[in-house]
């Protein structure tokens, strides 16, 4: 089909498509045109990567803005919105309003009343529709890209009621969905009562096999001969090989530790195929790359792209796997080594895909487990760039004939596998549940089992009774811990609103609350929020298994409650950071650090000596799970108390194996919980609120108590703040008022920093044209070397990554 013929999307973009090269629409996409997606028609398109999604979902939402509608683009993760953004940007110059939205689960967005199209994850529109957008009334279309993602356990409970929600809202709501090939398509447009386009074309063939010995061995029963060197491991041979191909390489494995591994010894293999210019270019890349953190993670991934290899996991700093994405688009660097985290969506085609790790460990298998088929499929769609390379290959990895066989049985010649809905967990019922009354979405148990009748889950189960029990134990526990009233109809009560609010699981609500309760009184003196078990209403169900109170205290324990009135009467109303980094770090909403080999007897000795500080009632050493999770916790809260007394990034980094990514993380989602306790012990009335809220500061600059207000200027960030400080310039006001001078000396003279910051802070006159550094406010580590700071050693901020 022709684009001039396309019906339905504005005049302009016939020209737009010819101006990127694109005469005529692919198979899937013709497909998808007559199958109604420029009038309005839903559509479910499962279809191979690389064969044209993205554009299918530019017909629906340009078709739907023509006809003067907004639509909406769901993403599974931030990477793919801005990506997204960035190539819907393209639109702008024709008049059409973009707008992206991914972060601060409080916000109603209303700003975004005035775009045409935005993009954001699947949590934010959750979060959207809980407070309220009132531009969600108006959508007229929604896309949702990798809607098989409804199989994951941790993110698919989301976009499954949040698609769910957004069709109640509007009936009429086209609904695209966009998906690799599953087992069971035909269902997932069943779901959303779509047409349904399923196709295995590709723009470039893509050659599935396996290499064994000295040769490739293709599924369609064809073989080539890669030879392995005896100096060689095969991955190393492949990616040889494609380099004399002038092909690219993405390598993936099974874990971080294997991804930078693989990446250290392939940047030996890419090293000789570089020409002068690639060399400084990677050079300079690699610079960049130093520049993002001061850890040993930043300086390991600079080595290998100077080489012109890389890793990509999920420990990397965003800005880290950016600059890797980006070159390896450029096919300036030649080869990743990735885990599967890379397979997400994100753009980044290469000639050849080795799935090296096809096994990986499972704490459900207790050991190594094969990835699913669809899972794999998704890696090998990453081979083959249309106008870029002639053909794409992915390749398996096999140590012996059986394997071989094996791998083409599992792999090579199967089927992807359907995918299930993973709603009826309870940590995703209990969160959507909770959602769904305070949204006014239901207020009865019938209506409940109403809404949730559009959902995937209802599509595949044929027992409507199962659905009932997970719907009345999630009731339970709700109304348990004074989120919802049920008084013939159900409502949230004032707790429950702010709870969903806050997109908290309502299990982490639960241990916060208890937590501050346990060490802080209310202005009216109450002790206990919850409902002891007499007051339970006639016929009320019991706690069912699974589902327990957050303290694990019950309220007829007399021991538990002489502990109670002992923490209090001991004047632990004072609040320690730790204790809150620890509360918040042991909630489900937090990802806990692991315990190491040797980590048990080390946190158990930190855990006794802090004791006083915990927020509630530590475990006995003998319920092995729960004192685990609990010393699990103390790491983490540690790792958050370093970054907040200013340790170094890569201090912290080697103290407690992890990334700059995984630092990152962790804060951001400290910041976020302690925020959410903030405005909990503020709706409970809590004593507690001012030290909560200095915490939460102290973590989210990563500086102590004396630094908050001068971390805050915009550009100042943690490591700038203690030289500023150190230099005599204490708070924002000083800093507006100060001597630029010293502000130059203090900043290791570079000017351009000085000014940025000096104008955030609001100076009169931010120039430093003509000022000298002072001698005396330089850094003490910097005096006598006579040399500026260098280039990106100081990064303002660990929230620049």
């Amino acid at each position: 089909m022709d684009v001039a013929d396309v019906p339905g999307v504005p005049s302009w973009f016939a020209d737009h498509l010819r101006e990127g090269g694109i005469e005529s629409l692919y198979p899937p996409q013709a497909e998808a045109v007559e199958a109604g997606v420029t009038t309005g028609d839903s559509l479910v398109a499962s279809i191979p990567t690389a064969s044209g999604k993205t554009l299918i979902a530019q017909l629906a939402m340009l078709s739907a803005v023509q006809r003067g509608g907004k639509a909406l683009y769901i993403v599974p993760l931030r990477a793919l919105a801005s990506e997204k953004r960035e190539e819907f940007s393209a639109f702008e110059e024709y008049g059409v309003e973009i707008g992206v939205s991914t972060g601060n689960y409080e916000d109603s967005g209303e700003w975004l009343s005035q775009k045409d199209i935005i993009v954001a994850t699947s949590e934010k529109v959750d979060s959207l529709v809980r407070n309220g957008a009132p531009w969600i009334d108006d959508l007229d279309c929604v896309v949702s890209d990798e809607v098989h993602l409804v199989d994951d356990a941790q993110r698919g409970p989301t976009l499954e009621v949040t698609l769910a929600k957004l069709r109640r809202v509007n009936p009429n709501l086209q609904v695209v969905a966009l998906s690799a090939t599953v087992g069971n398509a035909d269902e997932m447009a069943e779901w959303l009562d779509a047409e349904l386009v399923d196709s295995d074309w590709r723009p470039i063939e893509l050659r599935k096999g396996v290499h064994y010995g000295q040769a490739l061995h293709f599924g369609d029963g064809s073989q080539s001969e890669l030879r392995v060197k005896s100096s060689e491991k095969p991955t190393e041979a492949i990616v040889r090989h494609t380099l004399g191909e002038e092909g690219s390489t993405l390598v993936f494995v099974n874990s971080r530790r294997n991804a930078e591994g693989a990446a250290k010894r392939l940047a030996n293999t890419t090293a000789g195929w570089l020409d002068g210019e690639e060399k400084r270019q990677l050079a300079e890349l690699a610079e960049e790359i130093r520049d993002v953190s001061d850890t040993e993670t930043s300086d390991d991934l600079a080595d290998c792209v100077e080489k012109g290899a890389a890793f990509h996991h999920a420990g990397c700093a965003s800005d880290h796997r950016s600059i890797v994405e980006d070159a390896f688009r450029d096919r300036l660097i030649k080869c990743v080594c990735a885990t599967p985290t890379l397979a997400a969506g994100v753009n980044t085609p290469s000639r050849r895909v080795v799935v090296r790790d096809w096994r990986r460990y499972s704490g459900e298998a207790g050991g190594m487990k094969p990835l699913s088929v669809l899972e794999v499929h998704q890696m090998m769609g990453r081979a083959g760039r249309p106008g870029r390379d002639p053909y794409g290959e992915a390749l398996l990895l096999a140590n012996s004939h059986d394997e071989l066989q094996e791998l083409l049985d599992r792999y090579v010649w199967a089927d992807p596998e359907p995918v299930h809905s993973k709603l009826a967990a309870e940590p995703a019922m209990r969160t959507h549940l909770l959602a769904t009354i305070a949204s006014g979405f239901a207020d009865s148990r019938d209506a409940l089992l109403e809404f949730l009748e559009g959902t995937l889950y209802a599509t595949q189960s044929g027992e409507s009774g199962q659905l009932d029990q997970v719907v009345d134990a999630t009731l339970a526990y709700l109304e348990r811990n004074d989120f919802i009233e049920r008084d013939g109809r159900i409502e949230a009560t004032n707790l429950g609103h702010t709870v969903s609010r806050l997109y908290l699981d309502p299990m982490s609500a639960a241990e916060i609350i208890d937590g501050l309760q346990h060490t802080g009184q209310s202005s009216a003196g109450r002790t206990t929020r919850r409902k002891p078990d007499a007051d339970a209403s006639a016929g009320e169900q019991p706690e069912p298994a699974g589902f327990q109170q957050a303290s694990e205290l019950d309220a007829d324990d007399e021991a538990g409650v002489a502990m109670e009135q002992q923490t209090a009467s001991d004047g632990s109303d004072d609040l320690s950071a730790f204790g809150l980094y620890h509360l918040v770090s042991r909630t489900p909403d937090m990802y806990e650090l692991y315990l190491r080999s040797g980590d048990r007897e080390e946190y158990t000795q930190v855990a006794y000596e802090r004791e006083v500080e915990f927020c509630g009632a530590m475990p006995s050493e003998f319920e092995e799970e729960r004192f685990d999770d609990w010393l699990a916790a103390v790491k983490t809260g540690l790792m958050l108390e370093d970054w907040a007394d200013e340790t170094d990034e890569d201090e912290i980094a080697e103290k407690y194996g992890v990334g700059p990514g995984d630092i990152r993380g962790k804060v951001d989602t400290a910041e976020w919980l302690l925020g959410a306790a903030e405005s909990l012990a503020s709706e409970l009335d809590l004593t507690t609120v001012t030290q909560v809220r200095e915490a939460r500061k102290r973590v989210q600059h990563g500086v102590g108590e004396e630094l908050i207000d001068l971390a805050g200027v915009r550009g100042v960030g943690r490591k700038r703040a203690r030289r500023l400080f150190d230099a005599g310039i204490e708070t924002r006001a000083d800093l507006r008022n100060a001597d630029k001078s010293v502000v130059l000396g203090a900043l290791r003279g570079r000017r351009q920093t000085a000014e940025n910051v000096l104008e955030a802070a609001g100076h009169q006159d931010a120039s430093m044209e003509g000022v000298t550094p002072d001698a005396d406010a330089q850094p003490v580590e910097d005096r006598g070397d006579g040399e500026d700071e260098a280039a990106g050693e100081d990064q303002s901020s660990l929230g620049d990554f």
